[in-house]
């Protein structure tokens, strides 16, 4: 243990993973408060599909999950004004597949790279990367403080904030948007198919435990952070994948989350 960072990529590992978690955790606080869990979910899948159209034009995978990631934000966000919103979430999302089915049937010769797009490989994180990642963490975290109260009205009283003129459905477009990068941002972590881990894990069991909003969102961060942390250490220790340590305290957290306030309901 007192060698783990005399590894370049451990180091790297442990800025991306840190950068990542901050913004995933702030972000996913807002994302499971108004209930948006789905559109998540969908948004990551959305990015595979991006990740791989890029490496077969020639492009920056990291660039194209997050363009199609935003892209698809704001058309769950427009088709959501007009149609149910899962249904939206849906059809962007089958959508997304057709097009990840399609590109993945040219992209056989790059089967590691799938696989680390599905499953995350932040070992293999370079310094340029961090460096990328570190960007675009401070822009979604800047959004997100600008957009914070309207969107925490528009949260908890849409109705009521709609009748007082705040721009509901704007708020909600320019939320999926910072969504959609922070997602580009987690799937370097823990790829496109556990990055609920990172971003709803800590945040649910944040709304579990406190009941004032400031401290609920102290806590995400905070857990993710550990999460992230406690999991880096346990994949130098054990040599097993740091994606399945990260999935796994996720959801370990939300358990003990559940029972603390089953405990508190009691008393």
């Amino acid at each position: 243990m007192s060698g783990i960072f005399d590894y370049e990529f451990m180091r790297n590992a442990f800025a991306a993973a840190t950068i990542v978690a901050i913004a995933a955790g702030a972000i996913g606080y807002f994302l499971v408060l108004r209930g948006e869990t789905f559109a998540g979910h969908a948004l990551s899948h959305v990015g595979f599909s991006g990740a791989t159209g890029a490496v077969l034009i020639g492009v920056s995978p990291l660039l194209g999950l997050t363009a199609f990631t935003m892209a698809a934000g704001i058309g769950i966000s427009l088709l959501g004004e007009r149609l149910h919103r899962d249904v939206a979430i849906g059809m962007v999302l089958t959508l997304s597949l057709g097009f990840g089915l399609l590109f993945l049937h040219f992209y056989t010769a790059y089967a590691g790279m799938a696989t680390n797009l599905l499953f995350g490989n932040v070992l293999g994180i370079s310094p340029q990367t961090v460096l990328v990642l570190l960007g675009m963490s401070l822009v979604t975290i800047a959004a997100l403080c600008l957009i914070s109260r309207p969107l925490l009205f528009a949260s908890l009283q849409p109705e009521l904030a709609e009748a007082r003129g705040v721009p509901v459905a704007m708020l909600s477009a320019l939320f999926m948007v910072v969504v959609a990068v922070t997602i580009a941002q987690a799937i370097q972590i823990v790829g496109v198919l556990l990055v609920f881990a990172l971003m709803v894990a800590p945040a649910a069991t944040a709304l579990k435990v406190t009941r004032r909003f400031a401290t609920g969102l102290a806590t995400s961060v905070l857990l993710a952070l550990a999460i992230a942390w406690a999991s880096l250490v346990l994949a130098y220790v054990t040599d097993w994948p740091t994606s399945f340590w990260i999935t796994t305290l996720g959801g370990v957290a939300y358990g003990l989350g559940v029972l603390a306030n089953r405990v508190r309901q009691v008393r």
